[in-house]
């Protein structure tokens, strides 16, 4: 292996997730009303952190309760000690500006801004993305996909129920690659119209129905830039909870070299060598031209592309 998961952002979190108890209401109950359980809490899809001199997102029950009831309660997992690790989701009518203040003690602010300020440690930053991806399901899924009835929370929040008509509907996850197609001393990188300015990154896409990973990598890269692949390497993956992906990154051998850019996917494609990637990963390209940051698995790929080479195709 190159490089473990673990440095990417969202990948640590050491909760025992305890899905074998999920429908043990008794057990559930007690690890709730237990005095060292501790709840991340979440004004939409926004998390409130504590404020202090280091931000910390976790909130007692009586902390937790000044905020009124939950819209929705999510069981997260115990901790090594046995104690429980919840979510609750509040409608509490906060102004939506990023970083606004909810009040004296508490900061709003959204988990992108969080990962990428590194506000809090990777294993609360794991257990805050989980947190998010579960809410926001729920919010997405109040209603059966299957006769259109309201929907209930079962299962310590990991199941919805239709009365109605008996369907059980479960937590998605939506596969995507992510990948950087090699062409020898030089990496295929791309840029949508709403990235930052000057910014490239690998290109990725959904995981269609019926599909490989290795065939969605070759069919992404060709349909966006009009490159052809052969040989998928797997590299690491990435719980991306926005809304709820997981990002798999590879790399891939490309077999031809000219561009044609699907302008309705991207702004730009264009062939960088591992020099220019070195200097948009440190911050010198002589265009000013960057990289993402350290907390997304495409800043992973490239860095690894660029100690490693061409032989990332290779490990």
């Amino acid at each position: 292996m190159i490089a473990p998961s673990a440095p990417i952002g969202f990948n640590v979190n050491p909760l025992d997730r305890r899905s074998d108890k999920r429908d043990d209401d008794a057990f559930i109950a007690q690890l709730h009303s237990d005095s060292a359980a501790r709840f991340l809490v979440f004004d939409g899809d926004v998390p409130l952190l504590k404020r202090g001199d280091a931000h910390d997102a976790w909130f007692a029950a009586s902390e937790a309760s000044l905020f009124g009831e939950p819209v929705q309660s999510v069981f997260l997992g115990q901790e090594g000690d046995g104690s429980g690790r919840f979510a609750l989701g509040f409608k509490l009518g906060v102004a939506q500006d990023e970083g606004k203040s909810q009040d004296a003690q508490h900061d709003r602010i959204d988990l992108r801004s969080i990962a990428l300020q590194g506000l809090v440690a990777q294993e609360s930053l794991g257990m805050l993305g989980q947190a998010k991806s579960m809410l926001d399901w729920h919010r997405r899924h109040r209603f059966c996909a299957n006769c259109g009835s309201v929907s209930r929370a079962t299962a310590a929040g990991w199941q919805r129920v239709c009365d109605a008509c008996g369907a059980r509907h479960f937590p998605r996850v939506d596969p995507v690659v992510i990948m950087l197609a090699i062409d020898g001393e030089r990496c295929l990188l791309g840029r949508q119209r709403q990235f930052a300015p000057g910014m490239y990154s690998s290109l990725a896409g959904f995981v269609e129905p019926g599909e490989t990973v290795e065939d969605a990598v070759r069919r992404e890269v060709f349909e966006e830039a009009h490159v052809a692949c052969a040989r998928v390497v797997y590299f690491a993956s990435q719980p991306w909870p926005f809304p709820s992906s997981l990002m798999i990154g590879c790399f891939a051998q490309a077999t031809d070299t000219d561009i044609v850019v699907d302008t309705a996917e991207l702004e730009d494609a264009r062939w960088f060598t591992r020099a220019e990637v070195a200097a948009m990963l440190a911050g010198t390209h002589a265009d000013r031209l960057s990289a993402p940051k350290p907390f997304a698995i495409a800043h992973h790929l490239l860095k690894a592309y660029v100690e490693h080479g061409e032989s990332v195709l290779r490990m």
